[in-house]
C-alpha cells in the first residue's frame, strides 16, 4: 500500500483500544455499492454553491438558510455547523486511485460564526446526501458500510496546532431516552421519554505539534469516537502522510466497526481497528456520512487542506428497493 513522508519514526501501534464481544465485524466495502449516492468527483463541471453566510446553529441558533449544495445534488451544507470555507474539485494528488482525475478539497479558516473568530477550535460539516436521495434510511439489517480515501498533505503544510484536524463520521439512529419539552414560559418543563436519537460516531485525524508538545517529533493518530461512555480513545498511529483509506460498517446487532489503512487499496480484515457501541447505543438505522474540518478559528490560520476521493456506500444484504451494483473490492 502506498504512502509517503514519515511523520514520526516510532512504529504504528494501538493504545489500550477497548474490545467488545459482538457479531463478526464486516469489512467496509463488502457487498454491493448503492447506485446514485456518494461521488467520484470525475465530472469537470463538478461545483459547490455555498450560499453564504454559512449556518452556525450549534453556536448561535442561526441557520442562515438556504443551505449550500453541490450542483450534482450529492452533497450539502451541514445545518448544525455550516460548510467548510473552501469546497472545490481539484486534480487528484499523486498516488491516488488509478484513473482518478478529480478529488474534493476541504479547508476552512472560520470554523465558527463567519468572520468572527473566537480563538477556540471549531469545526465545519460537509454532508453526503444519502438519506434524501434514497428517500429512506438504511436498516442495519442491510449491513451498511462506507469507505473513503483521504489525502494527508506533508507535515510542513499542516495547521500548526495540536488537536483534531479532520473527521470522517456516520449519522446513525436508535431508540433511546430523549428529552421532550412541553409548555411555555413559567410552565415549560422537560421530561424524558423513549424516542428517536441521532448520534455521530466516527474517526478523527488528530495531530500533536512538536512545537506545542515539546516532543522530538510531530505525531498524528486516528482517534475513535467513541466508547460506551461516549468518550473518544486513541487508535493507530499515523506514521506516514499521503493517501489513506478509512471505513466503517454497522452490523445488525447495532455495533460500529472501524478500519483504516495507508494507501488506496481496498480495506481488508488486516485493517481492523475496533468494534464499539458508541454512547452505549445500538444502531437501528443509517442516515448518511459526513466529513468534519477543524481549525483554530483564530481568523489567521487555515485548517490543514485535506483532499478526499471516491467515498462509497455499500450494503451486504440489500433490500429489493435499493439499486445496487457489485463492489469492485477484491475483499469478500
Amino acid at each position: 500500500k502506498r504512502a509517503t513522508a514519515v511523520i514520526a519514526m516510532a512504529a504504528a501501534g494501538m493504545t489500550q483500544t477497548p474490545e467488545l464481544q459482538a457479531q463478526r465485524p464486516v469489512v467496509p466495502g463488502t457487498g454491493s455499492e448503492i447506485v446514485g449516492v456518494a461521488d467520484d468527483f470525475e465530472d469537470p463541471e463538478w461545483n459547490y454553491i455555498p450560499r453564504n453566510p454559512k449556518s452556525t446553529e450549534d453556536i448561535d441558533e442561526n441557520q442562515r438558510g438556504p443551505m449550500g449544495r453541490t450542483t450534482n445534488g450529492r452533497w450539502y451544507e451541514g445545518i448544525k455547523r455550516g460548510h467548510p470555507d473552501i469546497v472545490k474539485r481539484v486534480p487528484t494528488p499523486v498516488g491516488g486511485l488509478e484513473d482518478s482525475t478529480g478529488s474534493m478539497l476541504l479547508q476552512s479558516k472560520f470554523t465558527g460564526i463567519p468572520n468572527k473568530p473566537s480563538g477556540k477550535m471549531g469545526q465545519d460539516d460537509f454532508v453526503a446526501n444519502v438519506q434524501y436521495r434514497l428517500r429512506r434510511k438504511l436498516n442495519v439489517s442491510e449491513v451498511p458500510s462506507v469507505t473513503t480515501r483521504v489525502f494527508l498533505p506533508p507535515v510542513s503544510e499542516w495547521e500548526n496546532r495540536t488537536g483534531p484536524h479532520f473527521g470522517f463520521r456516520l449519522a446513525l439512529e436508535t431508540t433511546a431516552m430523549v428529552d421532550k419539552e412541553s409548555g411555555i414560559g413559567f410552565f415549560k418543563r422537560t421530561t424524558k421519554e423513549m424516542g428517536n436519537e441521532i448520534y455521530w460516531p466516527g474517526m478523527f485525524i488528530e495531530f500533536e505539534n512538536k512545537n506545542q508538545t515539546k516532543k522530538e517529533n510531530d505525531y498524528a493518530t486516528i482517534r475513535i469516537r467513541g466508547n460506551r461512555r461516549g468518550k473518544d480513545f486513541t487508535g493507530p498511529q499515523i506514521t506516514s502522510t499521503g493517501w489513506w483509506t478509512l471505513g466503517m460498517s454497522v452490523t445488525p446487532d447495532g455495533m460500529v466497526h472501524y478500519y483504516a489503512s495507508p494507501g488506496v487499496d481496498d480495506l481488508t480484515e488486516d485493517d481492523y481497528i475496533t468494534s464499539q457501541f458508541p454512547y452505549d447505543y445500538r444502531a437501528e438505522r443509517f442516515r448518511t456520512f459526513f466529513y468534519n474540518v477543524c481549525s483554530a478559528n483564530d481568523g489567521k490560520r487555515w485548517s490543514t487542506a485535506f483532499v478526499v476521493d471516491d467515498p462509497k456506500v455499500f450494503v451486504l444484504r440489500p433490500s429489493n428497493k435499493l439499486a445496487t451494483k457489485p463492489s469492485e473490492s477484491i475483499q469478500r
